[in-house]
């Protein structure tokens, strides 16, 4: 299966999908009121639990509990659900050390690149009203965003790239590494960013050649979800995509400890600040945080969404790349997933063809984390 190795640049944004089995999953969101929807009292998953799903889940607690221990996280918080039933739901260690506070399945963690899916979602719900098409290009005078981020002649190639190419990241550059846009210039805002790079960063290769992670392809494709809505990016996911998924919770974090939202989990990592970046700019490429639950909801209602023909287009993998999609990771079997990655922050969404979604959330990284979540989460599912 294809690998995306993290970078290993300071503070960028990186994806992991591990050599093992590909990460599977996702569903349910965890405030109370939704907790009655999937049939989950506000004590928690056990409360309702018959006597046989109990004792696995008393088993299976063991498996991410021994994960937080081994690589001594703050905090871990797990959801899974089967044939969109909720099987599994649990919060390891805090969500704030200083102050003492326990880590919850309610606490919400910054989500990172598992926004990706969530943005291409949104794109594919406007292909489906017939207000834009994959082979729309996106900037110069016949783009989706025409002049809005500066004026021909652009760099070479510029007006070249579509709206498939940001998606499938074969935009032909803004690759995530140590010149990652989305990490440069914080004080600027989406528009002086995006002017800025199409200006002083041109292009490395024509757009739909070669497969290059761009964080900033996505910031690019949140723009357009705004100029064809006419609305901020955010609240049109909520409305269009987190909404039919009984999602209320959900939105785009802050980027200063003092920002932290009700219910936000605190992010520690030692050697690099998990509150020196930028995150609310990261919006539509890795700004949204949730709880695992509203992960696995997202996952486990893509098909209430989209229609079976959008699905298969938005998870299809191109020549370019056999292990990515449209903002999917995918393989054959066939499975989907995204992973995510930020100072302070390791997450993993994966929905199997099994009928299992499942989401992993922790407020710390590590090199060898993704990798051991991965596993983490298959071996949890073997209980159910």
């Amino acid at each position: 299966m294809t690998k995306q190795v993290p970078s290993q640049t300071p503070g960028a944004e990186t994806d992991f999908q591990s050599d093992i089995l590909p990460v599977f999953s996702a569903s349910s969101s965890a405030a109370p009121r939704d907790e009655r929807r999937l049939g989950i009292s506000r004590r928690g998953f056990l409360a309702c639990a018959a006597p046989a799903i109990l004792r696995a889940q008393q088993n299976a607690a063991a498996i991410p509990a021994k994960l937080a221990e081994d690589f001594k996280l703050p905090g871990l918080s797990v959801a899974m659900a089967r044939h969109g039933k909720m099987v599994f739901q649990q919060a390891f260690g805090w969500a704030g050390r200083d102050a003492r506070e326990k880590l919850t399945p309610q606490h919400r963690f910054r989500i990172a690149s598992v926004s990706k899916p969530i943005t291409s979602v949104a794109l594919f719900t406007l292909i489906e009203a017939g207000r834009l098409r994959l082979d729309d290009t996106v900037f110069g005078p016949r783009g989706v965003l025409g002049e809005a981020y500066g004026n021909p002649p652009y760099n070479p190639h510029i007006e070249d790239i579509r709206i498939v190419h940001l998606m499938t990241h074969t935009g032909g550059g803004w690759t995530n590494d140590d010149r990652d846009p989305m990490f440069r210039h914080p004080e600027m805002n989406h528009a002086q960013l995006i002017r800025w790079t199409l200006a002083n960063q041109p292009l490395v290769n024509p757009p739909g050649e070669k497969y290059a992670y761009s964080n900033f392809g996505y910031c690019v494709l949140g723009r357009v979800i705004e100029k064809l809505t006419g609305q901020p990016y955010s609240r049109y996911v909520q409305e269009k995509v987190l909404a039919p998924c009984g999602i209320r919770d959900m939105q785009i974090a802050g980027n200063a400890l003092a920002d932290r939202a009700p219910g936000e989990v605190v992010y520690y990592q030692p050697e690099e600040s998990p509150y020196g970046m930028n995150v609310r700019r990261m919006d539509s490429h890795g700004g949204w945080i949730a709880t695992a639950a509203d992960l696995v909801n997202f996952a486990g209602h893509m098909d209430a969404i989209l229609k079976p023909g959008s699905l298969r287009e938005m998870t299809t993998a191109t020549a370019a790349n056999a292990g990515y999609a449209k903002g999917w990771a995918v393989n054959k079997v066939p499975n989907w997933w995204h992973t995510g990655s930020l100072p302070g922050t390791a997450t993993l969404m994966v929905r199997t063809e099994s009928g299992f979604c499942w989401a992993a959330l922790t407020n710390t990284r590590s090199e060898d984390l993704a990798t051991a979540m991965d596993r983490m989460m298959w071996q949890l599912s073997g209980k159910f």
